[in-house]
């Protein structure tokens, strides 16, 4: 068994940012990756054209802001870059082709037992560690919901992570299933690279801009939420007027709140809504009833027929697959059980990071929140050890 005082289960920045903190408060601990790099999803399973959403203030790690001088919202490449510095400029080192099989806590050793299989050398490595930390991301594994009949569509299926740019889309019918930020950005850049492209738009969503939603990141700092809201979503109104009647529906509860109440963010407009108003992409107001050939046929009993479905339908966290005492920190879906702003911490030193559905900016709070309450508890368990002796 291999020691050490901390096991971090992935190498993305959830686990690098713990890291860094537990190496300035000289922790022991190890980061176990299945993937061979770090920052995976980014690196391998992100569309071409992606930027950050917020603004780079809001997404940088701990210890390490970004400077001034650099650009407002980072492309994917440029947040790339900045992750590798860091990773470099705290000497981080994750154990790459270890998949995680099975944590659990031993009580009588007191420690958590971690069993990781090197996909390399195709051995089981056994970890011990007072602490475990959770990193491996809400964006496990792809989630496509169950639809009657898509196992025998004659089109190409591709979820959100393997989607890249629509460059070979080009004349194709492409329907996108899914209204979240991914959705409508691929939606975007289909049409941009010339597809037909239709989206599905079942449940009421708020629009802004990026600037909106920068604004509104900094008056919560200083308002309360219900009064950002009221002032973002009022400048919503003003740029995009009545989007009803294009098939949008605004919510009646804020953007903000809702985010903190369920998780679900707002859409950040990179130029879709522009397309939906010319016609130039169409929303469907219908969810899809089922799928017959290339035919989609939608609970409005509207059919169409596509050549290719996106689903940018989410993803789904596997943890539980492997974490067997999973109820000290998560409930029956994967997710934090404890509600926010005490999520990150369970029991019997099980913590989770970046599970809070707050992004970059998340994540950064949680590695802060978790790396403090190691280094207290370890404060702590050194003094009882001393007044004991």
């Amino acid at each position: 068994m291999q020691e050490s005082s901390v096991v971090i289960v992935g190498g993305g920045p959830s686990g690098l940012a713990i890291s860094a903190l537990l190496t300035q408060n000289s922790i022991s601990h190890v980061i176990l990756e299945k993937e061979e790099c770090n920052a995976s999803l980014w690196r391998k399973n992100a569309y071409d054209r992606l930027n950050l959403h917020l603004a780079s203030e809001f997404c940088s790690l701990p210890l390490m802001p970004h400077p001034p001088s650099c650009p407002t919202y980072l492309t994917k490449d440029e947040f790339l870059q900045y992750i590798d510095k860091y990773v470099d400029h705290f000497d981080i080192k994750p154990r790459y082709y270890r998949v995680v099989e099975s944590a659990k806590y031993d009580d009588v050793r007191n420690k958590w037992i971690v069993e990781a299989k090197n996909t390399i050398e195709g051995s089981l490595e056994v970890y011990g560690a007072k602490f475990l930390v959770i990193a491996s991301g809400e964006n496990n594994e792809c989630f496509i919901p169950n639809v009657s009949g898509l196992g025998k569509f004659e089109g190409e299926v591709v979820h959100s992570k393997y989607y890249k740019s629509g460059k070979k889309y080009k004349s194709k019918d492409v329907l996108v299933v899914g209204c979240g930020n991914s959705g409508m950005e691929i939606a975007y850049d289909l049409h941009n690279w010339g597809a037909n492209t239709s989206i599905v738009i079942r449940n009421p969503l708020h629009v802004f801009t990026r600037d909106m939603i920068r604004t509104g990141m900094h008056l919560v700092q200083y308002f309360p939420v219900y009064i950002t809201d009221k002032i973002i979503t009022l400048l919503a109104k003003l740029k995009y007027g009545d989007l009803s009647k294009y098939g949008i529906y605004r919510p009646k509860d804020g953007p903000l709140y809702l985010k903190n109440i369920t998780g679900k963010s707002a859409v950040i407009d990179v130029g879709t809504i522009e397309k939906i108003k010319e016609g130039t992409i169409k929303v469907v107001p219908s969810g899809i009833k089922k799928i017959e050939n290339k035919n989609v046929i939608f609970e409005n009993n509207i059919e169409k027929e596509f050549d290719v479905i996106v689903f940018a339908t989410g993803y789904k966290s596997i943890a539980n697959e492997w974490l067997k005492d999973y109820k000290y920190a998560l409930n029956e879906t994967g997710l934090p059980k404890n509600p926010f702003p005490k999520h990150w911490k369970g029991d019997y030193g099980l913590y989770c990071a970046g599970l809070a559905r707050k992004g970059l900016f998340g994540v950064k709070k949680d590695a802060e929140e978790i790396a403090e309450d190691i280094n207290q508890t370890i404060k702590s368990d050194n003094l009882l050890a001393l007044s004991i002796n």
